[in-house]
Parts: structure tokens; C-alpha cells; sequence
């Protein structure tokens, strides 16, 4: 297992310092603080609502923060310019709840669009790709399990195969770190194992961070190194799965926790 992340005296890559965002009247983080060692695979629990879409945006800076620092290896996101933070993204990949794909191209258009942070703009509109970065998408298409539908169009995936073209694409950008939001939320408890089980192998062979949004208290356990809980844009929660008690569930979910807890 090659989880740098493991133990302590591991360097972070991620810290959050008093992060706050405010929409009008509504607070959606509330003075968050954390920090996420290099490695590290971290879940986020929290019911619908709760901050987490929030903070994984404040993260890459799809939405501005109210206050408080994002420092990523050392950087602090938030000061960035467009420029800088175009650099600093082509090292972020995100992985979304309804795939965020281009449905009319192939499969393997879609996993190259991950290496456009790196191109001139002329070179990613004309759809330019060196033969390496090819090759690199034929090899994580294969290992994903992909292969034989890199030609087909996504409109034509199901829904598991749309999300792990999802993964192909962020981990072709050979990225340091990879959000995830809501990631199995729309799909079948199969093709949810599936996903997940893609997500634990990348942050454990290539020593990528994972942050990952579930709403599913048991994924949460099986998978994570360290769990989060956010209600009402506040972290509750930091530390392990297996010492996350049945009030800690409540406390996090509230009503909806009856139905989250696992005997």
C-alpha cells in the first residue's frame, strides 16, 4: 500500500484555516478549520444542505470564499490570480454527481479534456494531444476497465460508466489531490462499490489525497482514513470511522440520522 498519508509526521497538503462563506443571509460554512495529509483518503458526511458542496468549491475556488484561507501545498487559493489558479487546477481533479461530461463526445475525448490545464488555449480548442498524453488515457481507460468503450459516445454509458470515465479524466491530469462530490449518489449499490473501490486503489497505488462528499454513513467507514462531519455549515466531526458513535450520527444528521445508523 503506497498511502505516504498514513501516520503521523506526514506533511499536509491541504489547510483550511477559519473558512467562512456566506450567501446573502445564509452561512453555509461557519469559521471551518482542518488540515489533510498528503495521501489521506477523507470523507465527508453531512445531510443534504449541510456545507458540503460548499467547502470542496472553496477548495479549487469555484466559489469564493467570505473569508478564512485555502492553502494548498503551500499556496493560498485564495489570493491567486485567474492565471495562477489555472495552473494550480490542472493538480486538482473533480469528480461530480451527474458525471459533468460532454455527452456528445467519445469516452476518450472526454478523459483528454483532463490534460486541457495543461495546453495553450489554441491546442485544447483544437483538440491537440501529444501521442503521450494518449497513451496515458488508453492506460487509465484500461485500468479503469474502460477500454473497449473509448470510442463510444458517454450518451450512450450508464450511469457507473459515465462516473468512472469521470475518474479517468481527473486522474489524467496526474493530480496531487481529487474532489469528490457526491460521487455515488445516483447510482446502484453495485456500481457504487465500484466507484469507491476505484477511488480507494488510486489515493493507495499513486499516493493521491481523496476528498470525498457521501451522504452513506457506511461507505464513509468502509473506505475512509478519517472522516468529517459538517451540519449546519460547522465541522463537528474530525477523526476516525471506527470511533464515529451513534450521537456523533445523530448529531451530524439530525433526523435523518435513523435511518444512516449502522449496527
Amino acid at each position: 500500500m503506497a498511502a505516504e498519508g498514513r501516520g503521523s509526521g506526514v506533511e499536509s497538503i491541504l489547510e483550511i484555516r477559519n473558512l467562512t462563506k456566506r450567501y446573502k443571509d445564509v452561512t453555509a460554512l461557519d469559521n471551518v478549520s482542518l488540515s489533510i495529509r498528503r495521501g489521506e483518503f477523507v470523507s465527508i458526511i453531512g445531510r443534504s444542505g449541510a456545507g458540503k458542496t460548499t467547502l470542496l468549491r472553496c477548495i479549487n475556488r469555484m466559489v469564493d470564499a467570505s473569508g478564512g484561507q485555502v492553502i494548498l501545498n503551500g499556496v493560498d487559493v485564495c489570493r491567486l490570480t485567474f492565471g495562477e489558479l489555472r495552473r494550480i487546477r490542472s493538480r486538482i481533479g473533480m469528480i461530480f454527481q451527474h458525471y459533468n461530461l460532454v455527452q456528445r463526445l467519445t469516452v476518450m475525448e472526454n478523459v483528454l479534456h483532463g490534460r486541457l490545464g495543461y495546453k495553450r488555449t489554441l491546442d485544447g480548442m483544437i483538440g491537440h494531444y501529444t501521442r503521450e498524453e494518449k497513451m496515458l488515457a488508453v492506460r487509465t481507460l484500461l485500468m479503469l476497465g474502460l477500454v473497449e468503450q473509448m470510442y463510444k459516445r458517454c450518451d450512450e454509458l450508464s450511469g457507473g460508466q459515465k462516473q468512472r470515465v469521470g475518474i479517468a479524466r481527473a486522474l489524467v491530469q496526474e493530480p496531487h489531490l481529487i474532489l469528490c462530490d457526491e460521487p455515488i449518489a445516483s447510482l446502484d449499490p453495485g456500481s457504487a462499490k465500484i466507484i469507491m473501490d476505484h477511488l480507494r486503489k488510486a489515493c493507495d497505488d499513486f499516493g493521491i489525497t481523496i476528498i470525498v462528499n457521501l451522504h452513506q454513513v457506511d461507505v464513509a467507514i468502509k473506505y475512509s482514513d478519517r472522516v468529517l462531519g459538517i451540519s449546519a455549515g460547522k465541522l463537528v466531526y474530525d477523526g476516525s470511522p471506527r470511533a464515529l458513535s451513534r450521537d456523533m450520527i445523530h448529531e451530524i444528521f439530525g433526523s435523518e440520522a435513523g435511518e444512516l445508523i449502522i449496527d
